[in-house]
């Protein structure tokens, strides 16, 4: 790792001129200390001093999307590895207070039966489905500004508890999030299509980062897919027979500890991880880069064309079988020699022929032999094409369903979920990218 790229830590916030002559401009991380002390939120949502039943009386009745996952504590980018589903923002801040007596008399009771004690045995089977597993939620990426799609702002009331930090101020934001959770999580590793600054509020955070020249080594997911900025590797459990450069991993990584107060700046194309603590509070600010601001509308089917020819041309490399096309080449150039070498009455235009016939029939087999070791991968990759649709259609229809319900009514108007994780209840937009 080169100093050009250590990630530095500043004491005090830079101009917004600084910021981009000097921070911006080299592409690199910055950690900027009690950056958003000043905040009201700083104090005013702190768990440990009222911020909860602060937070439940400004936006208790709104409904949230948040995130269900399986996995948990790790969240996977992959959309078929969690539901979004509705949820009462009150209903979450009830989970996080009942995780904090927990934690606080160190009794361990089990978290999920109390849950099921609360419950009425005749609503049974109108259990929402965060009411099983309260620890597998959280609330990731709830839009408090979006300029590219104010429908989805949620939770607009806690904008003036927040302001935007000196060196961004020249800035164009694209949205700007509230990420919370009740028990310790993680992001699977991904990176942004933004600039991207975390600023912890309450809690503490561990990010482990990775310059963009390491991707080959994070082995990023297929591009048709949706989660195509995260890593394929489980790094809490790599699989390095699958993965044999991500051995290489953690000696290109850097790692940096957020404290309540701390913001860090993570340049688009950075990969990273993120591991929260226990109730956790954060918000992020994303803005494009100057790169992507600059580009000429005009030339954007240029440089889409480019950037498909390129793309394409990588995966097809990845998955055609070489060697079968390079034996397919050297037979076919065997066989012009021994026709040349072996023809006794044909003079050379008759062996021109006679290759050429070889030629054509060579390239059929080998259309064919492609053909068929391609026909697995093709239908995977349809497979995947095929169930991301269906996740879209089912988030279309829930998408509905969230707007249309009103926040005084939002509790008896949930959408039942009786098919626990195999019902697609994946809600995502184009800009969802990541889970910090």
């Amino acid at each position: 790792m080169g100093e050009s790229l250590q990630i530095q830590r500043l004491e005090e916030a830079p101009s917004a001129r600084d910021f981009e002559s000097r921070i911006e401009s080299t592409n690199v991380p910055t950690v900027f200390s009690g950056c958003v002390k000043d905040w009201k939120a700083f104090s005013m949502w702190n768990p440990s001093n009222g911020g909860l039943d602060y937070l439940q009386e400004r936006v208790g009745l709104c409904v949230v999307e948040a995130m269900l996952s399986s996995s948990a504590p790790v969240f996977y980018g992959d959309l078929r590895s969690h539901e979004r589903v509705p949820l009462p923002f009150s209903a979450f801040i009830g989970i996080c207070k009942q995780s904090m007596r927990h934690s606080e008399d160190g009794s361990g009771a089990c978290f999920e039966a109390e849950q099921r004690g609360l419950l009425d045995p005749a609503s049974e089977y109108d259990r929402k489905p965060y009411e099983d597993a309260p620890q597998q939620i959280y609330l990731a990426q709830v839009p408090i500004i979006n300029t590219e799609n104010e429908e989805r702002v949620q939770l607009e009331s806690l904008r003036e508890d927040i302001q935007t930090p000196v060196f961004l101020e020249d800035k164009v934001l694209a949205s700007t999030n509230l990420w919370m959770n009740n028990a310790q999580a993680r992001s699977s590793t991904h990176y942004d299509p933004h600039h991207n600054l975390l600023c912890v509020v309450s809690g503490c955070k561990q990010v482990v980062l990775w310059p963009p020249s390491a991707s080959a080594m994070l082995y990023p997911m297929p591009i048709y897919g949706e989660a195509s900025n995260h890593s394929s590797v489980p790094l809490e459990n790599p699989d390095f027979s699958n993965y044999p450069r991500a051995q290489c991993l953690m000696e290109y990584s850097q790692k940096v500890i957020l404290h309540a107060g701390d913001a860090l700046f993570i340049p688009e194309g950075w990969f990273h991880q993120v591991d929260s603590d226990d109730l956790t509070i954060a918000v992020n600010f994303w803005w494009r880069s100057n790169i992507v601001s600059n580009m000429s509308e005009h030339m954007d089917a240029y440089y889409l064309r480019i950037i498909l020819r390129r793309l394409t041309d990588k995966e097809m490399n990845r998955v055609l079988p070489k060697s079968s096309l390079a034996e397919m080449e050297n037979k076919k150039k065997h066989t012009c020699v021994v026709l040349n070498n072996g023809g006794v009455d044909q003079n050379d235009n008759d062996l021109d022929q006679a290759c050429e016939r070889k030629d054509l029939k060579g390239k059929e087999l080998e259309q064919r032999t492609v053909s068929h070791e391609l026909e697995p991968l093709a239908i995977h990759a349809l497979h995947e094409l095929v169930s991301l649709v269906h996740h879209r259609v089912n988030a279309a229809e829930l998408r509905q369903q969230v707007q249309s319900t009103s926040t005084t009514d939002s509790a008896e108007k949930f959408p039942k979920n009786s098919g626990g994780f195999n019902t697609a209840l994946a809600f995502t937009s184009g800009s969802r990218s990541a889970y910090t």
